[in-house]
Formats: C-alpha cells, sequence, structure tokens
C-alpha cells in the first residue's frame, strides 16, 4: 500500500522487507545453526525469544494494562497515537488492518487518536478549507473587510466616489425630475401619468444600470483581496489593481453583454404591450405592458443569478468572456436556489447596514436645502438641489464603503465555495497556503 500524507502503513516499513504476515527475526532460522538442529531450550529466569506462543497465557490483555500508582500518585496519560509496539495480530499492527499505530484504550487503531470522526478541515485564512455554510459566508466576506481593511476600504472609496460623482451628475444635468411629479398629483391625465411612469423608469433604469456596474468593477478589485484572504496571505491595492488590470476590458464587455442581454429580454417582454397601446387600446396596452415587464424581469433575474459568478471566474480563472459566463453557469447549475438565496441575503444584509448612514444624510440633506425637510417631502418627485444631491451623495458613498465589500466577497466566496464542492478546490487551496495533510473536514448543513 502506498503511503500518502496522514497516512501510516500497517505493520513495518516497506524498506524492511517484511509485509503484514512476515515473521519476526525470531522465526527465522539461524544461518550460522544447522537446520536440523534444535534450538536451545530456554534457561531458567531467561526472557523469552520472541513474541508470539512463547508469551505466558497469563499475560494481561494489552489495552487493558496500566502502571502501578502508589499512594498520592496520578495515574500516567492515556497513550497516544503510535504509543509502544503493539502483539502480533492486534489492530494496527501485523495484521491489523488499521494504520497509524497503537491507538491507546480499547485496542483499537487511531485516526486522529480516537474514533472522533475526521479531523476539522484547515483554516489558513477566513474561511475553512471544505464546503461552506451560509453562515460562513457572510463571516468570511465580513473577516475580509475586517481584517485588509485598509485595501478593501481604499477599493471600495474609490469605486463609490467615481460611481456618485457620475449619479449626482445625471441626477443634477441630464435627468428630469420634475415630470415625475405627476404620479403624485390626482388630477394628472392619462397621457400625463403615463408620460411620467416612462421617464421614472428611465431614471431609475439608468441609475441603476451605473450602481451595477460600480458593484461589477468593486467585485473584480476585490476578488484579488478574497481570494488572497482565503489563503490567508495580505494583499496591497497596488498588488490588486495589477492582478486586475489585464482583465480589464474583459469585465467591460462582460458587463455590456449582460446588460445587453437584460435590456433585450425586457424589451421582448414589453413589446406587446407597447403595439396594442399604439394600436389604440390604450388600457389593455398599459396592464399588458405591465406583464411583460413582470415576466420579463422573472427570466432576467434568472439568468443574471445564473452568471453571476461570471466576474470571479473571468478574474480568477483568466478566461474569456463567453468561457467565464459558461463557466457561471456549470458552477450554479443545480444550485440557482442557493446561489439566490444567499445572494439575497448578503444584499439585504448590506443595504439594511448602509441605510443606517445613508438615512441620517438623507434628512440632513434635506434639512439644509432650500425647502427644509418637509419641503422635500411635500415635493418628492420635483427638482432636486445642488445641496441635497452633494450631501446625499456623501452617504451614499459612506453606504457603498460598507455593500460593496459584503456583496463582493459573497460573491468570490460563492464561487470558491462552489468549486470546492463541484471540483476539490479545497485540495489546491490547501497546497497553495502550505497546509499539510489536509482532510476533507465536515460538511455544515448549508
Amino acid at each position: 500500500m502506498n503511503d500518502t500524507p496522514g497516512w501510516a502503513s500497517p505493520g513495518s516499513a516497506p524498506s524492511d522487507g517484511q509485509g503484514p504476515g512476515a515473521s519476526g527475526p525470531a522465526d527465522r532460522p539461524n544461518p550460522e545453526q544447522p537446520a536440523d538442529r534444535p534450538q536451545q531450550p530456554e534457561q531458567p529466569g531467561q526472557a523469552p525469544q520472541g513474541p508470539g506462543v512463547k508469551w505466558s497465557k497469563e499475560q494481561p490483555p494489552p489495552s487493558q494494562w496500566s502502571a502501578p500508582t502508589g499512594p498520592g500518585q496520578a495515574p500516567p496519560p492515556p497513550p497516544g497515537p503510535g504509543w509502544g509496539p503493539p502483539p502480533p495480530g492486534a489492530p494496527g499492527g501485523h495484521g491489523g488492518g488499521y494504520g497509524g499505530g497503537w491507538g491507546g484504550p480499547g485496542g483499537h487503531g487511531s485516526w486522529g487518536g480516537g474514533w472522533g470522526g475526521p479531523p476539522p478541515a484547515a483554516k489558513p485564512g477566513v474561511i475553512p478549507l471544505r464546503p461552506l455554510g451560509v453562515g460562513e459566508i457572510l463571516d468570511g466576506a465580513v473577516s475580509t473587510m475586517r481584517t485588509y481593511w485598509r485595501t478593501v476600504l481604499g477599493i471600495s472609496l474609490a469605486v463609490a466616489v467615481l460611481t456618485e460623482i457620475v449619479v449626482v451628475l445625471l441626477q443634477g444635468l441630464v435627468l428630469d425630475n420634475s415630470s415625475t411629479a405627476a404620479l403624485n398629483d390626482p388630477s394628472a391625465t392619462f397621457d400625463e401619468l403615463t408620460s411620467a411612469m416612462g421617464d421614472a423608469m428611465l431614471n431609475s433604469g439608468v441609475l441603476f444600470l451605473v450602481t451595477l456596474v460600480g458593484t461589477v468593477v468593486a467585485t473584480a478589485l476585490l476578488t484579488t483581496v478574497t481570494s488572497r484572504a482565503v489563503l490567508g496571505r495580505p494583499v496591497t491595492t497596488g498588488e490588486a489593481w495589477r492582478d486586475a488590470r489585464p482583465q480589464v476590458a474583459k469585465l467591460f464587455g462582460l458587463i455590456c453583454l449582460l446588460l445587453l442581454i437584460t435590456a433585450g429580454i425586457v424589451t421582448v417582454g414589453a413589446l406587446p404591450g407597447l403595439l396594442v397601446t399604439v394600436a389604440g387600446g390604450a388600457e389593455a396596452g398599459v396592464a399588458l405592458t405591465v406583464l411583460g415587464i413582470i415576466g420579463a424581469g422573472v427570466a432576467a433575474l434568472w439568468l443574471m443569478i445564473r452568471f453571476s459568478l461570471s466576474s470571479p471566474a473571468l478574474m480568477l480563472e483568466k478566461q474569456g468572456i463567453v468561457k467565464a459566463m459558461s463557466r457561471s453557469a456549470k458552477l450554479v447549475r443545480g444550485s440557482w436556489w442557493r446561489v439566490f438565496g444567499i445572494q439575497l441575503l448578503a444584499t439585504i444584509i448590506a443595504n439594511v447596514v448602509a441605510s443606517i448612514v445613508v438615512i441620517p444624510f438623507t434628512f440632513l440633506a434635506a434639512a439644509l436645502s432650500g425647502d427644509g425637510v418637509t419641503g422635500f417631502l411635500n415635493s418628492a418627485g420635483g427638482d432636486i438641489g445642488w445641496t441635497f444631491l452633494v450631501i446625499s451623495g456623501i452617504g451614499a458613498v459612506i453606504g457603498s464603503m460598507i455593500t460593496f465589500p459584503i456583496t463582493a466577497g459573497v460573491t468570490v466566496l460563492l464561487y470558491v465555495d462552489q468549486r470546492i464542492r463541484r471540483e476539490a478546490l479545497d485540495l489546491e487551496l490547501a497546497r497553495a497556503a502550505g497546509v499539510q495533510d489536509h482532510g476533507p473536514g465536515t460538511t455544515p448543513g448549508s
């Protein structure tokens, strides 16, 4: 039997030339003595020449023997793995069948010093190297942010500032917020409501796309940090950028392709309702449009979760766009609901924490704007001043510094977890981290 890490071959070492059933030296004929000459009888008081049948039948069982103790003397500790040579035929010895030496009390072979099951998985970094539970994925993302806070918060701050500058400029210079006031006007006509609804959807869609781009970019840059954190190795912002830079062009291509797929699905879903509206059936057309958008949204959500691991696959495996999407679909296959649930839970937690920071800034921005908090609440959907946009943008930047590391870390750890479950990536990670005798560990419920 070949020797492997963590496994001791039963019996003697292969170099001894003895197998499990080989005889000991006492059983071999003496080359200096003729074969037909009987061996010398044992002298009185002389110890037996070898093990086996020459042992006294009154010997106590080896596994139950303990050293005598005197008054006030504590008994010796139990023997550990590999203690003492076992007698012939005992488990763990010649012909025993279990490796690892004599296993201590009970006379059984030992794995890890007892029958306690496989040893716990190694944890060189923020996660144990085995299939992860939901709590371990969330804890790993938070631990990465806490352990490497300078690098993580530096990347998150840079991406959040750039994203929020674009959002503020779009809201202040490009997007028309005044037209959406008709949604709160009970006397508005049907055409005004339709136009206001279209403008609101356009504004929300543009802001959502900008935020999505920032989230994916942050995920890409934080992928290196999280992947090093799994191995327990630090990484600087410069190292993360140098690792991500060759894949930036492909990353933006991946983002654009995913956005085009989403926009195409939504357009196909809304097209029948729009055609009915143009043909003259306004009310039926609106209802059909809403139903079509809902159905298209469900289909788009299914695809986005299916391709949600494309970004870490592209960054870590240095794959092309199509290959990264194929890898994500393969890893998510059969685990769509699990991936969706973990992503949704992480998003809810991150947004709740960020809202605790953003909401006070929003009320502060409203209080410092021209109409105050009351005017802001009464004029929802109207013109938004620059004071409000800038102050609320600062709060949004702080909130993004919290949401980016959590959502990005969860995405990367989900990718690692799926590869551990399907491709035994934990063995490669253990070798990369320099972990010796890595075992499968135990798998928590997830």
